[in-house]
């Protein structure tokens, strides 16, 4: 190892990729992820060019999420019960099919919206597998004691390649076609792919009760977070920032369109510019995690990302919309990589991949019915009032929920 590897690994910022494996691990998704987040806009702009319709995005955004509905619970036993790396590995695999399947009936020229909605479901189903399994395999890697740290650069390269990933997007769009777009993001599979095969590690043996059902164990796992007050409370957050917050990326190409008339190029500085707010919160989460209390990383992550999306929705200037997307981004990954955190370290290790199921299940598998939602409510009143709407109801449940929470405490 270099020196100016040494010095940056000594950081405490980066202290979890002092890990050889996790280090290699945390390269590959980087890769990949840039492909994924060109391939999420491009998708997006592909489904308003063929159709001009916000419930058809809606629609779409439904179709790629339900699957964590339907199977994250069932993907985080499956986690629980079977090597984690073996199950990335087939998993990352399939994705990489089914970007070239989207690309090919591009480049052919014989996609429709229901094609697009078809691979949408299945790409969404391949990620209830895939994700809790990815979740739970980074504390392998890392051990508890770095797990937070490790949650939250996961966050910065999640948002460094969501900076990156549309902005290449846009530009290519403009230059050669959406087509373009899922073949890199096939081609950026291979790199996650690679590291995988190559990944040295030693994975952690957790007793598990071998006779026990996947109903049982699933059962097992639900009334261990119903008797977490604090776990309660933050899934409930999660729950309502995933339909009433997050759900207004849906209408981000009608924004780019119609109310900014920024095109293709436009819709992937404003992706770019939530990216680069994520990727500044998560570098303050890994810096600060074990200085900060949890609780307040969560509301005042909350707080921004109200403020930004108001702001979004009420401004008809580029620059005004950029800057409150910064903003957004910030308060959504402040809170979410908290709350992702606060619940791996909650979970007991024998539950971790089911109890990050039943949390993918809520932050995930709920947002087809905000996508939904926010496209039907977009289609009668407007794409502005619906996203206001959003982040009132956001607002209010979080204040709510802390004023409940501080009950609770002083009884």
């Amino acid at each position: 190892m270099n020196n100016t590897l040494q010095r940056f690994l000594n950081v405490r910022t980066f202290r979890s990729l002092r890990q050889p494996a996790y280090r290699l691990f945390f390269t590959g998704q980087v890769l990949s992820l840039v492909g994924t987040w060109m391939q999420s806009m491009a998708q997006a702009w592909l489904v308003y060019q063929l159709t001009y319709s916000s419930v058809w995005l809606g629609i779409v955004g439904f179709l790629n999420t339900i699957p964590m509905l339907l199977f994250a619970l069932y993907g985080g036993s499956i986690a629980d019960r079977f090597s984690k790396h073996r199950i990335i590995l087939v998993t990352q695999s399939l994705s990489l099919v089914q970007a070239v399947i989207l690309s090919s009936v591009v480049f052919l020229d014989v996609v429709t919206v229901e094609m697009v909605c078809v691979l949408a479901f299945t790409l969404g189903t391949i990620n209830a597998f895939d994700v809790p399994a990815r979740q739970a395999f980074v504390v392998d890697l890392v051990g508890k004691e770095n797990l937070a740290n490790a949650i939250a650069l996961n966050s910065a390269s999640f948002n460094a390649a969501r900076i990156v990933g549309p902005a290449i997007g846009g530009v290519i769009i403009g230059a050669v076609g959406v087509a373009w777009c899922f073949f890199f993001n096939a081609v950026s599979f291979f790199a996650v792919i690679v590291v995988l095969l190559k990944l040295s590690y030693t994975p952690k043996t957790v007793p598990v009760k071998e006779r026990q059902s996947i109903i049982a164990g699933l059962r097992e796992s639900i009334n261990y977070v119903r008797s977490d007050l604090s776990m309660i409370a933050i899934l409930f957050l999660v729950a309502v920032i995933t339909m009433f917050g997050w759900s207004y990326t849906v209408l981000l190409p009608i924004f780019a369109d119609k109310i900014l008339n920024i095109g293709a190029v436009g819709l992937g500085n404003l992706m770019m510019s939530f990216g680069i707010g994520a990727f500044i919160s998560a570098i303050i989460v890994a810096s600060a995690e074990s200085k900060v209390r949890p609780s307040r990383f969560i509301y005042t992550g909350i707080a921004l990302f109200v403020i930004g999306v108001s702001m979004f929705a009420l401004s008809a200037n580029v620059a005004v919309s950029i800057y409150s997307l910064v903003l957004v981004g910030m308060g959504l990954i402040m809170f979410i990589a908290t709350a992702n955190a606060s619940i791996q370290l909650r979970a007991p290790d024998a539950m971790r991949g089911r109890v990050m199921g039943l949390y993918l299940l809520i932050f995930q598998g709920l947002a087809p019915f905000g996508h939904l939602g926010m496209g039907w409510v977009a289609n009668v009143i407007g794409a502005r009032p619906a996203v206001v709407t959003g982040a009132m109801i956001c607002g209010v449940s979080a204040i709510s929920m802390r004023l409940f929470m501080n009950s609770k405490r002083v009884k």
